[in-house]
């Protein structure tokens, strides 16, 4: 399959668009705050989504999804970012990862039991890979399965993980302990949040955002076999089919949060009069907000690429997702702190909400890989030069 870029947006796509806006358009700009100041997750949003059936969009309609791609939901999330400033994790790891892992890789069992709740948002499943001395470097995992009789125990800790206080289950990337006592290749086991043996912690965090981040301890935990994933040995390829949609789809989330940066700032720049002109008629303020315009619509079409590349199993797609990811982080980044700059001291105030948008913008530029590891994925991968690490 030949993947295609349209330059000007279909039916379809319009159609995704304005829905979206919509139900977002019933959530005033103080929602976001007043769900982190509650330490509460956007749940209101995530119902309206669902019941229009975009949570599930990217699920085979078999399974009570919408059938369409990362294309489609990157769609989602970007008009939710720029409409609402936030956007409830689970879109990206319980849509994007989990719910398109099980449709790839689960058994028809499986499927049955998590893959219709996900499609109707009514299951959400968080993702756990992140732990303490494994960040980026998912080689060093040290959560293990072991064979216990007809089942298994996992035994092991996560940091790092979002929003498992609203979750259901969490989808676990934990290694199999051979006898000779080697660990092997990644193995993929659903968890449920109150399973015995399964104790969470939250982490204090520095930043508004949806959802809270947390630390997860699994303490000789009996699991099942029928919770693997792709059996014992078909953890790795699943997810690597997990990571290059959840980098798309945080590139998704940055450029909508530098869409609506930038549209507050020149809104803002049009009204705001001093010396009796707009203080957008003076270069100092028009050409960064400019600069800042070009970066996001680069950084989106980008992301559009990478996109396609993915729906279409494009070998390509992998690259183009880091390259997506980076761009877009850096983007929102830039159109925030112009913004931010724009609007003088009211950038800092709760009433413009603009100062708001730099925490996920920031956490974009970390997670879900770093900026340093994408450029060594280009520097290796893309541009042929030694390895550094």
């Amino acid at each position: 399959m030949n993947p295609l870029l349209p330059l000007l947006p279909s039916d379809e796509e319009r159609e995704i668009r304005d829905a979206v806006r919509a139900i977002c358009a019933k959530f005033d700009d103080g929602y976001a705050r007043r769900k982190h100041a509650a330490g509460e997750p956007p749940t209101e949003l995530w119902q309206e989504l669902s019941a229009a059936g975009y949570i599930g969009i990217r699920v085979p309609e078999e399974w009570g999804g919408g059938g369409a791609g990362v294309t489609e939901l990157a769609m989602v999330v970007e008009e939710v970012a720029a409409a609402t400033g936030t956007l409830p994790v689970m879109l990206v790891v319980s849509a994007a990862i989990a719910g398109p892992l099980l449709s790839a890789h689960g058994s028809a069992e499986q499927k049955e039991r998590w893959l219709r709740g996900i499609a109707a948002g009514t299951t959400k499943m968080a993702f756990a890979l992140t732990e303490p001395d494994a960040g980026s470097n998912s080689h060093e995992l040290r959560t293990e399965l072991r064979r216990d009789g007809d089942g298994y125990r996992l035994s092991g800790q996560k940091v790092f993980i979002s929003g498992v206080e609203d979750a259901d289950a969490v989808l676990v990337v934990a290694r199999m302990r051979s006898q000779d006592g080697s660990l092997g290749k990644p193995t993929l086991v659903v968890v449920d949040v109150d399973a015995p043996g399964f104790t969470r912690q939250p982490i204090a965090m520095q930043y508004i955002g949806p959802e809270q981040q947390w630390q997860l301890f699994f303490d000789d935990m009996d699991v099942g076999a029928d919770r693997l994933i792709g059996g014992e040995n078909g953890g790795l390829r699943a997810l690597f089919d997990g990571l290059n949609p959840e980098r798309i789809i945080g590139a998704a989330m940055a450029c909508g949060l530098a869409r609506r940066a930038i549209d507050r700032a020149a809104a803002y720049a049009r009204e705001r009069a001093v010396w009796g002109v707009p203080i957008g008629a003076h270069q100092g303020i028009a050409h960064p907000l400019a600069a800042a315009k070009i970066s996001l619509d680069l950084a989106k079409l980008m992301t559009q690429k990478a996109a396609a590349l993915q729906d279409a199993g494009a070998a390509e797609a992998g690259d183009a997702a880091n390259i997506a990811k980076y761009a877009a982080a850096e983007a929102a980044l830039q159109a925030i702190d112009q913004a931010i700059q724009t609007h003088g001291g009211n950038g800092l105030t709760l009433e413009y909400g603009v100062s708001d948008l730099w925490f996920l913008a920031r956490l974009a530029r970390v997670a879900p890989v770093s900026r340093e590891m994408i450029l060594n994925h280009v520097a290796h991968h893309t541009l042929g030069l030694p390895r550094s690490y």
